[in-house]
C-alpha cells in the first residue's frame, strides 16, 4: 500500500488555530494555518469565539492546502481529522467538517489523538531531521500539557509522567500576565530571557515525587515575589525585566531537565524527543542540545512549525493509520478529555 499514491488531509482545531494539510506518502505538500488574533485582548482563549473563528476558517483553510498541495479533493485517500484532546467547540467544528467531508467523497475518515500528533511529528519525511529509534522517550510540552511518554511504537505509547496541576505553557504565560507582557506570554519571556542573568533571582523548583511535574507552585512563587518587590520598588519590573524573564526560564527549564535526567535513569533510554508549542522555545532546545554532552542524550527536536498546533502532525498519524487500516465510522464523537 505504501507504494501507492496515498493523499492524506489532515485537519487540526483542538483549539484556536484552524490548520489542514496534505500529506503525500509521508512529505507534507501543504501545511496551512489560521491564527485567531482576536484572543490577545482577553488575556487567553475564549472557546466560544475560538469555535465560532473555526466556523469561518476551516473552509478557505482547506481549500488552500488542497490547492497548494497540487490537487483536488477527488484525489484524497482519506480524511485525518483531531479526535482530542481540546476545547469542546472547537474540536466539533473539526470533526463535523471532516466527517462531512469524507462520507461525501466516499474514503475512509481518521481520527487522530491531538497529542499523540506531537509525538509523531517527528516521522514526518523532513530533510536534515532525523527520526527517533523506538523505544524513545518523548517530552510533550504545550499550553495544555506536559508528559513523559515512553513510545514503543507509532502506536504503542504509556504516560510515565505528567503534570499534576498547570502545564509548562500555563507556568510561562500566566508568570508573563504578572509581568504585564500580554498573551501569549511565553514567546515573550524566552526573546527577554535572551538579555537577562538567569541566575538574578533563585526561584524555587516544585518537589514531586517520581516523574509527574507541578506548575502552579513555582506560578504562584513568581506573583508574590513580584508583588514583594514591586512594594519595595514601584519600578522593579521594568528596571529587571530581563532578568526577571531569564530567571523564570531558568527554573522552569531546570524542572523539565531534572525530570528527564530521572526519566532517563528509570528506563535505560536515551532518545529523547519533545514537541508541543513550548517545545519552540530557545532556552529548553538549548538544554536539550547541553544534555548531549552532559547526559548522553540523543535528542529529537521537529521543525519549528512542526511544534505549534499545526495539521501536518495530524496528515502524518492519518498516513500511519491509513498503512494500517485502521479507520474511523462515521459514529465517531470528539473527545475534548481524549487520554494518550
Amino acid at each position: 500500500m505504501a507504494s501507492q499514491n496515498i493523499y492524506i488531509l489532515g485537519i487540526e482545531s483542538s483549539c484556536d488555530d484552524t490548520a489542514a494539510s496534505v500529506i503525500h506518502n509521508g512529505k507534507i505538500l501543504s501545511n496551512i494555518v489560521a491564527s485567531q488574533k482576536i484572543h490577545e485582548q482577553y488575556g487567553g482563549v475564549v472557546p466560544e469565539l475560538a469555535s465560532r473563528a473555526h466556523q469561518q476558517n476551516i473552509v478557505p483553510v482547506v481549500d488552500q492546502a488542497l490547492k497548494i498541495a497540487g490537487i483536488t479533493k477527488a484525489e484524497l485517500s482519506a480524511v485525518a481529522f483531531t479526535k482530542g484532546p481540546g476545547l469542546m467547540g472547537s474540536l466539533l467544528v473539526g470533526t463535523s467538517f471532516a466527517k462531512s467531508l469524507a462520507f461525501g467523497l466516499k474514503i475512509p475518515l481518521i481520527d487522530v489523538n491531538h497529542m499523540q500528533a506531537h509525538i509523531l511529528a517527528h516521522f514526518i519525511e523532513e530533510e536534515g531531521f532525523n527520526t527517533p529509534p523506538f523505544p524513545f522517550l518523548a517530552m510533550t510540552i504545550s499550553g495544555g500539557h506536559t508528559q513523559i511518554v515512553k513510545v514503543k511504537n507509532h502506536f504503542d505509547m504509556e504516560v510515565i509522567g505528567q503534570t499534576i496541576d498547570d502545564a509548562v505553557g500555563e507556568a510561562f504565560d500566566k508568570s508573563g500576565k504578572t509581568l504585564g507582557l500580554g498573551y501569549p506570554a511565553g514567546p515573550k519571556i524566552d526573546k527577554l530571557a535572551k538579555l537577562g542573568n538567569p541566575k538574578a533571582y533563585p526561584f524555587t523548583k516544585p518537589r514531586v515525587d517520581g516523574l509527574n511535574f507541578s506548575f502552579s507552585g513555582f506560578k504562584t512563587a513568581v506573583l508574590y515575589f513580584i508583588q514583594k518587590q514591586v512594594k519595595l520598588n514601584p519600578n522593579f519590573i521594568e528596571e529587571n525585566l530581563n532578568d526577571i524573564c531569564a530567571s523564570i526560564q531558568y527554573t522552569i527549564i531546570g524542572i523539565l531537565t531534572d525530570k528527564l535526567k530521572l526519566a532517563v535513569k528509570q528506563t535505560g533510554i536515551t532518545h529523547i524527543a519533545i514537541g508541543g508549542g513550548v517545545s519552540a522555545n530557545t532556552g529548553i532546545r538549548q538544554a536539550l542540545k547541553e544534555g548531549e554532552a552532559k547526559h548522553g542524550w540523543t535528542t529529537y527536536v521537529p521543525k519549528f512549525e512542526f511544534t505549534t498546533d499545526n495539521a501536518a502532525m495530524i496528515a502524518i498519524v492519518g498516513y500511519l493509520k491509513f498503512l494500517e487500516g485502521n479507520f474511523a465510522t462515521q459514529n465517531v464523537m470528539a473527545n475534548s478529555r481524549l487520554k494518550l
